[in-house]
Order: C-alpha cells, then structure tokens, then sequence
C-alpha cells in the first residue's frame, strides 16, 4: 500500500517537472511570436511613402525577407546611400526605387550565401530629402512625405491645416528651378476653376510658403482700439475697420481723421473726413496691410458734453428738491 502511493506521487512529480519544463519551452517561443506580432502590427501600422520615388540620403526604408523576422529591418540611408543589413553587410539604394532596392538586397542575401532563394520587399516609409516643405502661416510646419500624387491643399491638411493668422495666397516654389506659383487657397467655398489651380504636379523637394494675412491699426476715440487681422487678405475699407473697431465715440472728430501708410518712400499720412466718407461725399477707401487709421479727440465735442451732463445734473437735481419742499 506504501510503496503503491509512493509510485504514484512519483508519477505526479514527473508530470509537474515536465509540464513546468514544456512551459518554460513553449514560453519563450510564445514571447517571440508576440513580439514578431507587435513589430509586424507597427510595420502595417506605417504608412509608406510612393514606391515611384527614388531613394536618397536620410530616407528610413523597412525592408521585410519573407520567412526570416531576423533579417527584416526598418534601416536609414547612410550618407553614402547604403544601407547597412542585419547580415549581408552594405548595399547601396541611392538612386533606387521601393522594387529596386528590395531586388538588390536579395540579390546581396543570395550572394553572401544566407539564404538560397530570398524574396525581399521594400517600403519607403519616410522621405527625408524628397518630401514637400510646408512653411509659413500652418499650425505644424515641416517636411512631409510626398505620398503619391497629392495637391497643395493635402500637403497643408498634413501640416496640421492653415492657422488663424493665414492668407489666401500660397507660394510653391521648385528646389532647382526658380520658377514659383502663386496659388489662391478657396478655403471656404471651392470651385472647379479653384480645384483645377490647386491640383498641379508637386515635385519631391518643392516647397509650399502660405502667406500671412494683413493687420490694420484702429487707434484713437474708438470703442475697441487695436490691430485687425484682415482674414485670408482680403481687402478691407475705411468704414469696415471704423466697424471692426466699434465705431467712433461720441467725443470723436470725424474731420480730424488721419490715415499712416508705409510705402518704399516712408511712412505718409493723409487727412480723411469721415463725416463725408458716411455720408457718401467721399469714398470709402480700401485700407492695405499695416495701415494706422487714427481717429482723434474732439475737445470741443468733450466740453460740450461734460457741460451737457452738468446742466442735466443741476435740472434733476431742482427737480428733487422742488419735490421734497
């Protein structure tokens, strides 16, 4: 009967020490699937660049060899337009596209003797030297991929959209041209004429500057004194900055009114009369970017109206008193 359970609770032993041993085997295979799985999952995860476009210095390429994750890589284009493979040494890629280089890797595998017959794919996963710059007024400026055929308006979308200072002109400039197009942003309402101005070739290296929009000063016996931006350039008048302002104070002097404006020659400054300008006598001026449009202080019209509140003052206050004999 003892030696009977002393067999059996050798049997039990066994069968923990192989499960533990069976578990401590299978774990690490477990944790490398999962692992391959998380790398492949953020591999997909990327998004690549055009496979047209050839590759250059700075460029992050993944290069992925079917059946082998030991020899699959995200790897950045050396200076001398290599890349350096997990084995197999150096290959060059400058100059070649996605299909190029994933030929020229297989062929270096295949020469080295690692594998005897690799099949290797490429994707571009960042352009460094061949993205599109977009600068100026955007909310993230900064080199950005040129994936595929994309417009002017995408490459702004990517950079984060036009910020609350933009213009409506966007300049493209050509890196080894000095060619540059003016293009009008439509960011409300677009049209096909819009839409056809905008959908022109991008080049890799192309650089989109989107202009800043125009600020008018309003200064003086105003309501609300201060700078205007004028959104997306738009040309503003006299009586819609005058507006924008709040209009002019009860103690303002229309016929005092000076308008400043930079030009090449200095700062010049003109006399309006805005009295005439409301009334239509005068007409109603398109004001430009930096424009000051200074509305004074009639000290006439001031005393006038602190004698106006004094009469009122004393009037009420005979009144009160002939109330309460």
């Amino acid at each position: 009967m003892g030696l009977t359970v002393i067999q059996k609770s050798g049997e039990r032993i066994r069968l923990i020490v192989g499960a533990l041993f069976a578990l401590l085997l299978v774990s690490p295979t477990a944790m490398l699937a999962q692992i391959t799985d998380a790398s492949a999952q953020a591999r997909h995860n990327m998004i690549p660049a055009s496979p047209s476009l050839p590759i250059s210095f700075g460029d992050l390429i993944q290069v992925d060899v079917f059946d082998s994750p030991e020899l699959s890589a995200s790897l950045r284009v050396s200076s001398k337009g290599e890349v350096e493979l997990p084995l197999g040494g150096a290959v060059n890629v400058q100059g070649l596209t996605a299909a190029e280089a994933g030929a020229a890797i297989a062929a270096r595998l295949k020469e080295a003797g690692i594998l005897l017959d690799p099949h290797v794919t490429v994707l571009i996963i960042e352009y460094q030297s061949q993205g599109v710059t977009v600068t100026g007024e955007v909310k993230s400026p900064g080199v950005y991929p040129l994936l595929g055929n994309r417009s002017v308006m995408d490459m702004i979308a990517l950079a984060g959209g036009l910020n609350e200072n933009a213009g409506r002109v966007a300049s493209v400039f050509h890196r080894n041209s000095n060619d540059v197009r003016q293009i009008r942003l439509n960011v409300s309402v677009q049209t096909p004429e819009s839409i056809a101005d905008n959908n022109f070739e991008l080049l890799p290296g192309d650089t989109i500057s989107v202009s800043r929009s125009g600020v008018i000063y309003v200064l003086g016996d105003v309501g609300r004194p201060g700078g205007f931006l004028v959104e997306h350039n738009d040309r503003l008048t006299l009586l819609q900055a005058l507006a924008l302002a709040q209009g002019a104070n009860q103690t303002a002097s229309f016929g005092g009114t000076q308008l400043m404006r930079k030009t090449e020659n200095g700062r010049l400054q003109y006399g309006l009369d805005l009295k005439k300008v409301l009334k239509g006598e005068s007409p109603d001026l398109l004001l430009a970017d930096g424009d000051i449009l200074y509305v004074p202080v009639s000290y006439k019209k001031v005393y006038s109206l602190r004698a106006l509140e004094a009469m009122i003052s004393v009037g009420t206050g005979v009144a009160i008193y002939s109330l309460h004999p």
